[in-house]
C-alpha cells in the first residue's frame, strides 16, 4: 500500500481521526493537506510533525460549509501540492439535543458541515478528478447514520445523507475511473467520547461484541484501505468499524 508522490487531502484533520489518518497517509509515503475551520496552531504544528517524516505536509484554512471556501481549499491544494489523489471528508461537529428541544441553530450548524461540508468538498474536487480520469473519496459517516440515536436528530440526519451522498456520487462517477466509499465509525476513543462518564460508557462498551472502544488509528487503516490499490474494486460501500455493534 506504500504510495509515491500522491497527494491526499483531510478535512478536519487536526486532530481525532482526522489526525490519525493524516499521520497514517504520510506514513504510506502521502503528501498531506490538513484542513480544519479554526484549530489553525494545531494544523500547523501536525503539518510541522508530518514533514518530519519525509513528505510534504501543508494546513490550509478553511470552512468546507461554505461553498467558496471550500473551492479555494481545493484550487490551493492543487496549486501547492501539484494535485488532489485522495479527498477524505472527515470535517464534523455535533450539537446534541431532543428533537423537542433542538434550536434552529442546533440542527443548522451539523447539517451545514457535516453534510453541507461534504457535498462542497466533493464538488469541487470532482472537476479535478474529472480531467485526470481518476481520484478517491472517502467519507465519513457514522454507525448512528444507519441506526439513529436519541439525542442526536441532526448528527444522524447528516451522516445518513452522506450514506445516500456517497452512494450517488459513487454511481455518477464510476466510469470516470474515480471511486467513493463511506466509512461509518462507532464509538472512538476521541476528544469527544472522554467527555462521556465512566458509567454510561462503561455500559456502552457492554453493547460492543468486541467489548472495547474502537481508536482513531483503527479508523485511519481502513480509510488507508480503501484508499489503496488493494480496494480498487470497491466502490459506493459503506464499511461499518464499529466492533459490532451493527450487523
Amino acid at each position: 500500500m506504500k504510495s509515491e508522490n500522491k497527494v491526499v487531502l483531510v478535512t478536519g484533520g487536526t486532530r481525532g481521526i482526522g489526525k490519525a489518518v493524516c499521520l497514517k497517509f504520510a506514513e504510506l509515503g502521502y503528501d498531506v493537506v490538513i484542513n480544519g475551520a479554526r484549530s489553525e496552531a494545531q494544523g500547523e504544528e501536525l503539518a510541522s510533525k508530518i514533514k518530519n517524516m519525509g513528505v510534504k505536509a501543508i494546513f490550509i484554512k478553511a470552512d468546507v460549509a461554505v461553498s467558496s471556501e471550500a473551492i479555494s481549499l481545493v484550487e490551493q491544494t492543487i496549486e501547492k501540492m501539484g494535485a488532489v489523489d485522495v479527498l477524505i471528508n472527515n470535517a464534523g461537529i455535533t450539537r446534541d439535543n431532543l428533537l423537542i428541544r433542538m434550536k434552529e441553530n442546533e440542527w443548522d450548524a451539523v447539517l451545514n458541515v457535516n453534510l453541507k461540508g461534504t457535498f462542497n468538498c466533493m464538488q469541487a474536487v470532482s472537476r479535478h478528478m474529472l480531467k485526470k480520469r481518476q481520484g478517491i473519496i472517502i467519507n465519513m459517516a457514522s454507525v448512528v447514520g444507519i441506526t439513529g440515536n436519541a439525542g442526536q436528530a441532526n448528527y444522524s440526519a447528516s451522516k445518513a445523507g452522506v450514506i445516500g451522498l456517497t452512494k450517488t456520487v459513487a454511481r455518477e462517477l464510476a466510469s470516470r475511473g474515480i471511486r467513493a466509499n463511506a466509512v461509518a465509525p462507532g464509538f472512538i476513543q476521541t476528544e469527544m467520547t472522554k467527555k462521556i462518564p465512566e458509567n454510561l460508557k462503561n455500559k456502552i462498551v457492554e453493547n460492543i461484541p468486541l467489548g472495547k472502544l474502537g481508536t482513531s488509528r483503527d479508523v485511519a487503516n481502513l480509510v488507508a484501505f480503501l484508499a489503496s490499490d488493494d480496494a480498487g474494486y470497491i466502490t459506493g460501500q459503506v464499511v461499518n468499524i464499529d466492533g459490532g455493534m451493527v450487523m
